[in-house]
């Protein structure tokens, strides 16, 4: 299993359409994905227009395979995309206890 976080800053005034896009659309994306085992979105209490995706799944390579490759991810970038202040930081992580 891998984790993938995602940080997220979107652009001010956006905060609340972010979140709405990711509750209706976003969210059924991930969580649908084959090899996908848990989609959370966190909004920062000190940082308002900061979002961390956290997502589980079987491996990298069913993340990079079955979403990042596919027409999901272009749907996701559609209904969030407009909402970004820059490009998310993205990056994979193995939990340290399971080695």
């Amino acid at each position: 299993m891998v984790t993938e976080i995602a940080i997220i800053d979107v652009l001010p005034g956006h905060e609340a359409a972010f979140a709405a896009a990711f509750q209706k659309t976003g969210h059924q994306l991930l969580a649908t994905t084959p090899g996908c085992i848990s989609v959370k979105m966190y909004r920062s209490s000190e940082n308002p227009s900061r979002f961390t995706g956290v997502n589980e799944w079987e491996s990298e390579k069913a993340h990079l395979e079955n979403f990042r490759g596919s027409d999901r991810y272009i749907k996701y970038g559609e209904v969030l995309r407009p909402h970004l202040a820059v490009t998310p930081l993205v990056q994979h992580f193995d939990d340290v206890l399971d080695n």
